[in-house]
């Protein structure tokens, strides 16, 4: 929002939300059923829905580009990221390709030449150039230096200028009367060539895509344009600007004013002194190997929309995924024993490029770590637990293994889990209840609580054993006892906890997670803890995207040990069945800045 908004701020149709998209189903509907049942044969307009899915779709790529090649860092230009205030203030990026469909079917309805245009005409194509490079980019440069008026910047262009890292949807971030204002000048040459009987659908859809791909272009925060190309046709610096000259129009604010076209900033003296040092700057940047990966997976068929890469509002909500490197494999596919040779492949392949790439620590999440239902034979002493029959990767021991000199240390996590489990647990809590799949996460938590004394309830005579047998000879053992009764409030849930479960917990039963997928929600009057998570500090940069289903800056315990791991330099692998100091895993996460999450029994789901 600008700092004093002015009038026609907001876009008419903002009360429709998510459902604004029904503002243009009268003028398709009204479009299809004249030239598939009224028999008016006017493929110019049939076409203006296309050309508008095609806007959506241009823009897209850009944003998956542009997120993919910041995030690699060569040839970025500013080094700083995005945060939650400017995904949420870019999120109606679409509001513009609605705007300029309905005026276009209002145009092509009511305008003398407007409708029934050829496909192709010549003369068009070379008058819109024309136009467009001298009225429209002259205009265009006074019209932006007047926006940045202090009168109308205060009302409307600050609004554009609170995004000073831009995306390439930033480029239409603006308030609705600065689009009627853009679409009144880039209509100049449309209008001329329908007047003048030249227009086509070529020239039309040309000339918006020409548009797009400049706006979106420019805005990106990394350079693209070779060097070699100014110096093949040096007079072409003059005819086409760069992401880094306009970057710094978003850095400086009083330069750097031209369209697409930086000529008028040297006709009149606003061509920031520094365009040429941080193009050539930028181009030299080179590719930056992370210091921390963390590896997860796609959960279902629409979770590929929720990577950062993908649609950015929905990767900045929660209850979606948002990873770094990904496998190409859904949760269903690690179920089945077929696929276990592929995943295995992939996932060391991530490991074995970490290693290339000099990443000092590589996490695991989610599936990727072991199929922790299919845990069985437990044996647990100190801080190993052996387990027989395991598949997958065996919380990435295989590759520590198979890889001895391996320099990428592989985290799976567990010991930052534990201890945000341990520190979720009330402490006037005496009693616990263990209700899920054993996993090294569960198998460590219920030993840690029998240490301090408090009493561990397994309803199942099978886990009952399997986490006896993990005990050993232990004197802590006597604190975990076998009982079918539900009436403790504190319950540790993981995979396996069944609805038949939840129905007989007592009425304010606390549900605490450990595993990395939440439970569930089935009673209102009950209490639902967040997996085992952290809170990011304040000074953590560039988190525009949710990881999973958990609120804005909150990241998972198994995440947020490889960055700790990192930030410690600790040489060792935490993998297989070795666990890491939990008390010093987890007193390091809180020095760091990471904060645990605060039990919920202060309000009811």
């Amino acid at each position: 929002m600008a700092s004093r908004p002015g009038i026609l701020t907001d876009w008419p149709w903002k009360p429709l939300g998510s459902f604004k998209h029904v503002i243009l189903v009268p003028w398709v509907v009204q479009n299809i059923y004249s030239f598939m049942v009224k028999d008016e044969k006017d493929l110019s307009s049939f076409l203006l829905f296309p050309i508008l899915l095609w806007r959506a779709l241009h823009s897209q790529l850009w944003i998956s580009l542009s997120r993919y090649r910041t995030a690699k860092g060569n040839n970025r230009i500013i080094d700083k990221g995005i945060e939650f205030d400017q995904v949420d203030r870019e999120s109606s990026w679409d509001d513009q390709i609605l705007f300029n469909g309905i005026l276009m079917y209002v145009v092509s309805q009511t305008i003398p030449g407007a409708s029934h245009l050829p496909m192709w005409r010549l003369d068009g194509v070379i008058l819109t150039a024309l136009i467009h490079m001298g009225p429209v980019e002259f205009l265009y440069y006074w019209l932006h230096r007047l926006l940045h008026h202090h009168y109308l910047y205060s009302r409307y262009h600050s609004h554009h200028h609170s995004s000073i890292v831009t995306e390439p949807i930033t480029s239409v971030i603006h308030p609705f009367a600065e689009h009627i204002s853009y679409f009144t000048l880039f209509a100049i040459p449309l209008i001329t060539t329908v007047t003048t009987g030249t227009a086509s659908a070529a020239s039309l859809a040309g000339y918006l895509t020409y548009i797009d791909f400049m706006n979106n272009m420019g805005h990106c925060n990394f350079e693209l344009i070779p060097k070699w190309l100014f110096t093949i046709s040096p007079p072409l610096k003059y005819l086409m600007y760069t992401p880094s000259f306009h970057s710094l129009h978003h850095t400086q604010f009083r330069t750097n004013y031209s369209l697409f076209m930086p000529i008028y900033d040297y006709i009149y003296g606003t061509m920031d002194t520094s365009s040429d040092t941080l193009y050539e700057n930028s181009l030299r940047r080179p590719e930056e190997a992370p210091d921390v990966v963390h590896l997860t997976h796609l959960t279902t068929p629409d979770s590929i929309y929720h990577l950062r890469l993908g649609l950015a509002h929905m990767a900045s909500t929660p209850q979606k995924i948002e990873m770094t490197w990904t496998i190409p494999k859904y949760n269903v596919q690690y179920n089945l024993q077929w696929q276990k040779v592929s995943i295995n492949a992939l996932i060391e392949e991530a490991v074995l490029e970490a290693e290339e790439k000099g990443v000092k620590v590589l996490s695991l999440g989610l599936l990727n770590q072991a199929s922790a239902s299919r845990l069985n034979c437990n044996t647990f002493w100190e801080n190993k637990i052996i387990v027989v029959g395991e598949d997958l990767n065996r919380y990435g021991e295989l590759y520590v293994q198979k890889y001895p000199r391996l320099k990428t240390k592989v985290v799976d996590g567990s010991s930052l889990a534990v201890a945000a489990v341990l520190n979720s647990i009330p402490k006037s809590a005496t009693q616990v209840l263990h209700r899920g799949n054993i996993s090294k996460v569960a198998s460590a938590a219920v030993l840690n609580l029998c240490q301090r004394g408090i009493q561990v309830a397994v309803p199942s005579e099978d886990e009952y054993k399997k986490l006896k047998k993990s005990f050993g000879i232990r004197s802590d053992r006597n604190n975990l006892i076998l009982s079918k009764s539900y009436s403790i409030k504190t319950w540790l849930v993981g995979d396996g906890l069944k609805e038949e479960d939840q129905k007989k917990a007592a009425e304010g039963t606390l549900f605490i997670p450990f595993s990395q997928f939440p439970p569930k929600k089935l009673r209102r009057d009950c209490f639902y803890h967040s997996i085992p998570a952290m809170a990011a500090p304040a000074s953590l940069e560039n988190v525009d995207s949710c990881e999973n289903w958990l609120p804005r800056r909150v990241m998972s315990a198994w995440r947020v040990a490889g960055i700790v791991h990192a930030l410690e330099g600790w040489d060792e692998h935490e993998s297989g069945y070795t666990m890491s100091d939990i008390g010093r895993v987890w007193q390091a996460s809180i020095q760091h800045g990471f904060k645990p999450l605060a039990v919920a029994t202060h309000s009811k789901f």
